[in-house]
């Protein structure tokens, strides 16, 4: 483990900071991934501009990455219970399962009780996709694909780094995966700056994806199978190599179709089928949710025996 810490003791960890997330939940000022996007939109005002933009936007992400992944990693090399207490807590902070939690089971509420309007206004707050007059089908698909995409970007991501670096590769990938939500467009402002930031998304994403894909099928209330033909099928045609085998995968577990027609700055863009089934219903996205929750239970649960079963290996041969 590049953290240096036992395995055990990092399993014990993980579990205490998915314990924190789930208790306290998103801080309500003064979040540290709010400040860190203003950083990062400071740095983009001043270098993507000019020539040589795939070369700024490797130094900003650089500048806004590096000296606080750095800064972690020193901190958490503190001895005893305040070591500990950091990895646990920077954790937390780069987590978002309770977030997903909080910001989607809402619009299954407002749609199960007829609110149309604030079902709108909440799927909103979530996507990028127009709302405005998005029908009942249409916010049901975009809350349980949101579910599905951000457990790996805001939970499982952050717990397999965590695992192989401590509270430092959580930072990391957390970072890293933020600047690609705020750079990684195709457009002519970030096409060249944030083609290096995507790019390190992907590579940072590339395991972590498909073991969340894995959990997806292997917790599908009856459709494991299923599952895996719709993840090797159907994510080669989505766009994102990572988002294409967690949401295939999810879709197929879930045993609903997503993926389709989306309006986008008032453009219809068809993405690829994902699954296969009815078309979700508000019901959905709480079993979307039920899947995302239900998989990071698994994962604690392979963490904490593979860390007391290298824990055990380790005093046998002591």
């Amino acid at each position: 483990m590049l953290s240096g810490l036992p395995p055990l003791t990092l399993a014990l960890l993980l579990a205490a900071g998915i314990a924190l997330d789930l208790l306290l939940g998103e801080t309500r000022r003064w979040h540290p991934l709010v400040g860190f996007g203003r950083l990062a939109n400071g740095l983009e005002r001043r270098l993507n501009m000019g020539r040589w933009r795939i070369a700024r936007g490797t130094l900003a992400w650089m500048l806004a990455v590096l000296p606080l992944t750095a800064g972690a990693a020193w901190l958490c090399r503190l001895e005893g219970a305040a070591g500990l207490a950091l990895h646990a807590c920077l954790l937390y902070l780069c987590l978002g399962l309770r977030s997903l939690r909080d910001h989607t089971l809402p619009i299954h509420d407002a749609l199960a009780g007829g609110d149309l309007a604030r079902a709108r206004w909440l799927t909103s707050r979530i996507v990028s996709r127009d709302t405005a007059d998005a029908g009942k089908t249409d916010l049901a698909k975009a809350g349980a694909e949101s579910l599905l995409e951000n457990g790996n970007d805001a939970v499982f991501g952050t717990l397999f780094w965590f695992l192989v670096g401590g509270a430092a590769g959580a930072l990391l990938f957390r970072l890293a995966n933020t600047l690609d939500a705020m750079w990684g467009y195709r457009n002519a402002r970030f096409n060249l700056f944030g083609r290096v930031a995507a790019r390190i998304d992907d590579v940072l994403n590339y395991l972590p994806a498909r073991l969340t894909a894995l959990s997806y099928a292997l917790l599908s209330p009856g459709g494991r199978l299923r599952a895996l033909r719709c993840w090797r099928a159907q994510a080669p045609a989505w766009s994102s190599p990572n988002a294409g085998p967690v949401m295939a995968s999810g879709a197929g577990a879930l045993g609903i179709s997503l993926g389709g027609p989306a309006i986008y700055e008032g453009q219809v863009e068809m993405r690829p089928a994902l699954g296969t089934g009815p078309a979700p219903g508000a019901g959905d996205i709480r079993r979307a949710w039920r899947l995302v929750f239900h998989s990071t239970l698994l994962w604690v649960a392979c963490a904490l025996a593979l860390g007391a079963i290298l824990h055990l290996t380790g005093a046998q041969h002591a």
